[in-house]
């Protein structure tokens, strides 16, 4: 997912595809412990879309903390 997606998102969207990417995540490693993923560098970028996507939530919350 690239930022400008996810700059495009909702912060409640945000904070769905956030659980989803998480549980996404944690289901890949449990498949790889067990036999080798097809495309292991998907468990490095939807590693790193959480990361952008956790960025863009803090963000969000820091600006929203600035206004008030």
């Amino acid at each position: 997912m690239k930022q400008s997606e996810i700059t495009g998102l909702t912060t409640e969207e945000l904070q769905e595809q956030l659980v989803e990417f998480e549980m996404n995540l944690t289901k890949m490693r449990m498949t790889h412990h067990i036999s080798p993923l097809e495309n292991p560098m998907s468990l490095r970028s939807t590693r790193r879309d959480i990361a952008r996507m956790k960025t863009e939530l803090a963000k969000r919350e820091t600006e929203a903390s600035a206004k008030a």
